[in-house]
């Protein structure tokens, strides 16, 4: 039998960055109103203009890891999940910190910088001295590889000559993720190459809007089915919340108004199914099917791949075999490719027997 303690299998870094890759919206609209505390950033037209600048550095940015990430991404020996690279976490928060921290020349084209907070060693309060959570090394090394994307450093400036909106795009997107964030931040959840706009804007995110940029890397087809399963669940009463947890998600189920709801965490424990995007198993639907046993001569009638899945249900690998978790809880997973086409009448009566 194999040992719980199996190590992860960890994705390789071009791989990694073509999932961060999809991750980035790809449609961001020129004009919507901001919120008041990004108005004091910049011109307002210099900071929508700017946040597209910087999608489009994040789309040079996973280029670059593609090409020559893997001279600068190594994994841990103990990686805590398939796209754990420490070298993306120290990044992705040096970012963060030059934007936060930075205050934007009277030109707007660069970024003064006095201190790096996550560079800098500190006293507990027991006086204990620690050391930085980026450290030097790690920090050059994350400046070189921003330097082959296009930026530029020097003792107290950053530039980017390649469009220099981006900088306050950047200082935009970093005030949003520090101080407007309704989640909980995590060192390692990589959010800002997200470039999540929607928390800069005045207006109440469109869950599915969000949900149709979550899934423009499929054909039309399989987004429009998706697209009216998330119409006719949320027509039922269903509630569509977006998890980011260790992947990204759109679950469904029903929430009483009773009931205690503090997280997105606790909405996604109450789900049906959810479509999800992972290194694992890449765009997929999964469904956490509690009442077959009521209809199993529906199910008796769905062509067999499908029968067969259902029936065999779903459960944890570590109960069933040893391994460490393969994420089985999760639900029965359908991959959203071509094949679903195929299946959409079935699913969506499957579907309909689990939400009654």
């Amino acid at each position: 039998m194999t040992s719980q303690h199996d190590p992860i299998m960890i994705k390789p870094i071009n791989e990694v960055a073509e999932y961060l890759k999809n991750l980035v919206p790809p449609n961001i609209p020129e004009m919507y109103s901001l919120k008041p505390m990004i108005k004091n950033i910049s011109d307002e037209e210099n900071i929508r203009s700017g946040v597209i600048a910087f999608r489009d550095f994040i789309y040079l940015f996973c280029d670059c890891l593609i090409s020559a990430g893997s001279a600068y991404a190594k994994p841990p020996k103990k990686p805590s999940g398939m796209k754990d690279y420490p070298f993306l976490h120290n990044i992705t928060n040096l970012l963060i910190d030059i934007g936060y921290y930075g205050i934007l020349s009277a030109n707007g084209h660069s970024l003064l910088i006095a201190d790096l907070p996550l560079c800098i060693a500190t006293i507990d309060a027991n006086g204990k001295k620690k050391p930085p959570k980026v450290s030097a090394n790690a920090k050059a090394e994350c400046f070189k590889f921003l330097t082959l994307c296009g930026f530029i450093f020097t003792d107290t400036e950053v530039f980017y000559p390649r469009n220099p909106l981006m900088l306050t795009g950047l200082k935009a997107l970093s005030v949003a993720d520090m101080e407007l964030r309704t989640d909980r931040r995590y060192w390692n959840d990589n959010y800002l190459l997200r470039c999540n706009y929607r928390l800069i804007k005045a207006e109440e995110a469109d869950i599915a809007e969000e949900l149709e940029d979550f899934l423009h890397p499929l054909s039309d087809k399989l987004r429009e089915f998706a697209i009216k399963l998330h119409k006719r669940y949320v027509g039922m009463g269903m509630t569509c919340t977006l998890s980011i947890l260790r992947d990204t998600s759109y679950s469904y189920g029903y929430i009483s108004k009773n009931r205690k709801i503090s997280s997105s965490r606790d909405e996604y424990a109450l789900r049906v199914f959810e479509f999800c995007y992972s290194l694992r198993n890449g765009y997929c639907l999964f469904v956490r099917a509690k009442k077959t046993a009521k209809y199993a001569d529906i199910i008796a009638a769905f062509p067999q791949d499908l029968r067969e899945k259902i029936t065999a249900g779903y459960g944890c690998y570590k109960k069933l075999g040893g391994t460490r978790c393969q994420g089985e809880c999760q639900g029965i997973c359908i991959p959203l490719d071509d094949k679903m086409l195929g299946i959409r009448e079935e699913i969506e009566r499957w579907l309909d027997k689990e939400a009654e």
